[in-house]
């Protein structure tokens, strides 16, 4: 198994969960809206740039999943909404 399969395994485990999270607040939560999922992808970038003390591979695989998952929730939304335009 190369070194590399964890990591991928890693960020799929993360992506997906935090993807499935997103959706299903989408269905339960009225409030959600695309600014508000925004600006927590705001803060995600962030937190990826601040990596001055060394966060480790784990927690930075952790972070990239996120944000790839935000941003395809956002961009499945506004898809989504454009299409019912």
């Amino acid at each position: 198994m190369p070194l590399s399969d964890w990591k991928e395994r890693k960020f799929d485990a993360v992506y997906r969960a935090c993807l499935a999270g997103l959706e299903r607040q989408r269905r339960k939560d009225p409030s959600l809206t695309p600014e508000s999922v925004r600006g927590v992808l705001e803060h995600l970038y962030i937190q990826e740039g601040n990596d001055w003390t060394g966060r480790g591979e784990v927690q930075d695989i952790q972070i990239e999943a996120s944000i790839a998952a935000y941003e395809r929730f956002l961009s499945d939304w506004e898809s989504e909404s454009s299409t019912r335009e």
